[in-house]
């Protein structure tokens, strides 16, 4: 697990120090595209936005009021972001993933059909669930990090984590029984 950076390192990045800026684009790039993926759950994009998100914020750094609570700020942009790329979509593409699975060769099908089926079954969960599960799950943090970021409590932190991954198991399972039809 990462340790949280100390409000110093948001302190001398707001200064101009690129050390300083490139450790808080080092620390936060990855949470910043899952919590984008969470909401919009095409990993290009997600990608896309977390790299416009997070260089945005680098820009606007004397925004931050309150450098102790930087992850908070970054990522309620993200999803801001995020929540209007998805508006202006309209419309949400459930399956990117299939063209690419015709492109690629059969050892790599087992994988992007799996891959599927976790985004289908993130996909039933809200976004506040994906996030959680997502910054906890895949990024480590702590549920006082989630806490902080997110602006919820440690054991609602942990109340979603529970339910989340219970909704996710449940998910995985109806799509493991029903089959794929792959293979």
């Amino acid at each position: 697990m990462a340790a949280p950076l100390p409000p110093e390192v948001v302190l001398r990045a707001q200064q101009g120090d690129r050390a300083a800026i490139e450790a808080l684009v080092r620390r936060f790039l990855r949470p910043a595209y899952l919590v984008a993926l969470s909401v919009v759950r095409l990993p290009a994009e997600a990608e896309d936005l977390a790299q416009e998100s997070v260089a945005s914020a680098m820009r606007q750094l004397e925004a931050c009021r309150e450098p102790a609570r930087f992850a908070g700020w970054l990522l309620t942009q993200v999803r801001n972001r995020a929540l209007n790329q998805l508006a202006a979509r309209g419309v949400r593409q459930r399956h990117a993933d299939s063209v690419q699975a015709a492109e690629q060769g059969a050892d790599d099908l087992e994988r992007v059909v799996l891959r599927q089926q976790l985004l289908a079954a993130l996909e039933a969960l809200t976004a506040q669930q994906r996030e959680v599960v997502l910054l906890h799950d895949m990024e480590s943090w702590t549920h006082a990090e989630i806490a902080t970021s997110l602006g919820m409590s440690e054991v609602n932190s942990r109340q979603v984590l529970s339910v989340a991954r219970k909704a996710l198991r449940a998910k995985l399972t109806e799509l493991d029984n029903g089959g794929t039809g792959h293979g």
